[in-house]
């Protein structure tokens, strides 16, 4: 057979000359942009020559800090089919997390949002190798103190848009580079290759997991700097489908507004960007026939939210499971074809699970007495393999610790039932333990979350001297259910679960932390509940 390098230079190239007339519909601070594949790809050209003008060689790292737009699509393709590494930054880290990524990177170039600029000219002069900037706006360049700061839009235009994409780069070459969001220490450093992006691709096209094609059109809402939108640009650009990029700090309304304008077939994103979609289907009427998947990943998705889509909107959700090291695509729940006779509710639990693995990856739960048995209640850690699974981190010692003789060790528990389907009960670092016997919060906070009055729920363990840990309740209720009690909370879970299980107290909150892309931040949750008890 013939030998291929799987590059991805193929991707951005298959869409100029097969699907030159599809649209890429990209919202930014001035309104909605309109650009067709060959746009794109003369663009792209345009910015990849003038990365080598630059000076930009093979392995060298360029970061972004930039929303869902076309500018970020055109660096998706532009940076890695020049043998560069792009090098996604979380926009919504700290300060100090962010000074330490770039460093730790070595990013030689920026290109950052207008609107996030503010953020490099706080800490430019902490960065120890970025030689220039490049602003992504459209309008003027801002005023500032900064050296070498260039307008992407006027940087591009001296490009050359025919220019052709070097043949030597192996697909083994690092293309991507992203860090984990940090929960605690310093994030860690995950690279993608060009073969790793383009098979991951491939697996978001299966029929059987999130079945992407060409009559798609694809709205990421999942930040293009979280693990790559999930792959969703890359799949989408290869297979030539629309892409509507809902751009700068977009709310409930635009997305809606988008969905219905748009007509999207299918979009991705985290559980709590879904809980503030609901609540605007509820206050306002929108037209969404045209979806057919919302995709749901970083966190588990909450039962209810998964049936008011499907019977309330008649919207098929699709719950899928992740991480950073996993580029992300790992599990996605989709019923086999024999459970389609099941009765509803089964039908809807096995879907609220994290679902079967994605063809191509390999798996096994081990406890401390081995693998554990498929029959969905004994528990251990989810351990992953695969063409797109990392193998380490980048210059970072910790990865001796989660990657062991050639396996990823997640820190997620799970059990697996019969017919292979994962449910994520925990992190390792979340679950409880009471009395010798282990509690999910997970478990309930998605029962709480079914509770009609309950917007947010997180469950969080606090110390116990008889016990060891106890489970507390942290809640967000919805607007014209302020007078929700813990009483009606406690009732409402005790035909659901043992009563050692049940909270052993409700706090009511006007928020829960989340971490910079949208999940509950445990950490800080326990902090605050720690003050509330101090405080009482």
């Amino acid at each position: 057979m013939m030998k291929g390098n799987l590059l991805i230079s193929s991707m951005i190239e298959r869409a100029e000359r097969f699907f030159p007339k599809k649209e890429v519909i990209s919202r930014t601070s001035s309104g909605i942009h309109r650009f067709t594949y060959k746009d794109i790809g003369k663009r792209t050209r345009q910015l990849a020559s003038r990365l080598k003008e630059f000076g930009i060689e093979r392995g060298d790292r360029v970061g972004t800090l930039a929303w869902n737009h076309h500018r970020h699509l055109e660096l998706y393709f532009a940076v890695p089919s020049i043998g560069s590494v792009l090098h996604t930054i979380n926009i919504r880290l700290s300060p100090e997390h962010i000074i330490y990524i770039i460093n730790h990177a070595e990013d030689e170039l920026i290109f950052v949002d207008e609107d996030v600029f503010p953020l490099i000219e706080a800490v430019h002069d902490k960065l120890k190798t970025v030689k220039a900037y490049v602003v992504m706006t459209d309008n003027e360049l801002p005023d500032t103190k900064v050296n070498h700061v260039y307008s992407y839009e006027e940087w591009i235009a001296a490009g050359d848009e025919a220019f052709q994409y070097p043949q030597d780069i192996e697909e083994t070459d690092a293309a991507g580079m992203c860090f984990t969001s940090a929960t605690t220490g310093n994030p860690k450093g995950v690279v993608y290759t060009h073969r790793s992006t383009v098979l991951h691709s491939m697996g978001l096209a299966f029929a059987d997991t999130v079945a992407a094609s060409e009559s798609d059109i694809v709205m990421p809402v999942v930040p293009m700097f979280h693990v790559n939108a999930w792959g969703m640009p890359y799949v989408a650009t290869w297979l030539g489908a629309n892409q509507v990029m809902p751009g700068p700090r977009f709310t409930p309304e635009v997305l809606a507004q988008l969905i219905q304008d748009e007509k999207v077939t299918m979009t991705a994103g985290v559980p709590t960007i879904w809980l503030g979609l609901l609540k605007e289907l509820e206050t306002n009427d929108y037209v969404t026939d045209s979806l057919r998947a919302v995709v749901c990943g970083g966190s588990a998705a909450p039962l209810s939210m998964i049936k008011t889509f499907e019977k309330k909107y008649n919207v098929p959700f699709l719950h899928a499971y992740g991480m950073t090291e996993t580029s992300p695509l790992a599990t996605v729940s989709r019923l086999k074809s024999y459970q389609e006779d099941l009765s509803e509710e089964d039908r809807f639990d096995i879907r609220a699970k994290q679902g079967l693995l994605v063809p191509g990856l390999d798996m096994k739960v081990m406890s401390g007495q081995g693998e554990v048995k498929w029959d969905g209640e004994e528990m251990g850690e989810l351990l992953l393999r695969g063409p797109w699974i990392a193998d380490d981190y980048f210059k970072d010692e910790r990865g001796e610790e989660t990657f062991i003789d050639g396996w990823l060790h997640t820190g997620d528990v799970c059990t697996v039932d019969e017919e292979g389907v994962i449910k994520i009960v925990d992190r390792t670092k979340d679950l409880i333990k009471s009395g010798g016997e282990w509690i999910s919060s997970v478990d309930l906070e998605n029962a709480l979350m079914a509770h009609e009055a309950v917007f947010e729920a997180s469950v969080v363990s606090i110390p116990d001297p008889e016990w060891q840990e106890r489970p507390v309740a942290c809640v967000v209720t919805k607007e014209g259910h302020e007078d929700l009690s813990k009483d009606e909370i406690l009732e409402f879970l005790k035909p659901q679960f043992a009563k050692w299980w049940l909270p052993d107290d409700v706090i009511f909150m006007e928020e829960i932390p989340k971490t910079s892309v949208g999940k509950f931040l445990k950490r800080s949750l326990r902090d605050k509940v720690k003050e509330h008890y101090e405080l009482a």
